[in-house]
């Protein structure tokens, strides 16, 4: 049964956000103020949290940049504003989704269903990849570069080695979307993007002129064999 921890202010919408998800197996516990959410989600180290922006005494933006370093599981924010501001600022603080409000209990099921899919089967394989100084486990999660450890989300982690086990090969963003994500590709959602950037700085990569991840203008990302050290 997996733990969901749902961050949110509104009660009502709790209570009928925990009762869908309850009836389809997992388990819920909430919490309704940022304060204590940053508290209980370090404690508890639920499966996966979903988390408001707009909540008391801490946001959501400052809730996640603050678990960020002491919970590596999935979190997919809750927004009720339809701009890239949101989406974008979330993802590069390390969120792993996002839904905006008011969300169709089905499309949370999905969402919830791909970030927890996507971990469980990570941590079943015992897979190495080495590109020069890059060294990625993907049973431990473990990447380093030039002999250091290199910290990612749940989210750009499960990106490096998509794009890293097929080094040289241009992967569509059609395709990132499908095997990392979990949906399809709209044409619209900015995610992987924000996610590509985030990384390159982590990879100490070139901002203006990538050379270890390599946008391919119309086709997608691919990851270079070479420019590893």
């Amino acid at each position: 049964m997996a733990h969901v921890m749902l961050v949110e202010d509104d009660i009502r919408l709790a209570n009928l956000t925990s009762q869908f998800l309850q009836s389809h197996g997992f388990k819920v516990t909430q919490v309704h103020d940022g304060e204590q959410a940053c508290k209980d989600i370090v404690a508890a180290q639920p499966d996966v949290v979903v988390l408001d922006i707009m909540l008391p005494n801490r946001d959501g933006f400052s809730v996640c940049r603050q678990v960020r370093l002491d919970y590596q599981g999935p979190i997919l924010f809750l927004t009720a504003k339809d701009s890239d501001f949101d989406q974008v600022r979330g993802l590069e603080i390390g969120a792993d989704d996002y839904v905006i409000k008011p969300v169709e209990p089905h499309v949370l099921l999905a969402r919830l269903n791909a970030l927890l899919r996507r971990n469980s089967s990570v941590i079943s394989s015992s897979e190495q990849l080495t590109l020069g100084q890059l060294s990625i486990n993907k049973a431990s999660r473990k990447v380093t570069l030039d002999a250091q450890e290199v910290e990612l989300t749940s989210y750009e982690f499960d990106l490096l080695w998509a794009l890293a086990s097929r080094a040289g090969e241009t992967q569509s963003r059609e395709y990132i979307y499908k095997h990392v994500v979990g949906r399809e590709y709209d044409g619209l959602d900015r995610s992987v993007d924000v996610r590509i950037s985030r990384l390159r700085k982590k990879l100490n990569d070139n901002l203006d002129q990538p050379e270890r991840l390599i946008t391919v203008w119309g086709k997608g990302y691919l990851c270079s064999k070479s420019a590893w050290g």
